[in-house]
């Protein structure tokens, strides 16, 4: 009988739970992976699919003169959408518990809107 399936109050084996935390570990090999900085995404997807592409807009102030160049483009389905979401949202939840809110509206964020940051 599966862990989830226990209805009678008995704990799992702690062999059982061992190998239970083998299997869910996932093995990441990043050697070949690229790591590029991007201050722009966009979201559109089809029924299917999620498609995420990530640029760098040279102007994040105000509307762009000049077209925002998409140098990253995820496509994946929505389950893993909805993980990515999850994982996302905790991780930033960590981070504004140990540094504060992230204010996300630039104009906020900045003095008389001019781009220089507010004195703290």
């Amino acid at each position: 009988m599966a862990d989830e399936d226990r209805t009678d109050g008995e704990q799992p084996n702690p062999a059982t739970q061992e190998q239970l935390q083998r299997a869910a570990r996932v093995e990441v090999n990043d050697k070949n992976a690229v790591c590029l900085y991007a201050n722009f995404c966009r979201v559109t997807g089809t029924p299917e699919e999620l498609i995420l592409d990530f640029g760098l807009n040279a102007q994040p102030f105000g509307v762009p003169t000049e077209p925002v160049e998409v140098k990253q483009r995820i496509v994946t389905n929505y389950f893993t959408a909805k993980r990515m979401l999850q994982a996302l949202h905790m991780s930033v939840q960590r981070h504004e518990q140990a540094f504060g809110v992230l204010e996300t509206d630039v104009q906020k964020r900045v003095v008389g809107g001019r781009g220089r940051p507010q004195a703290s």
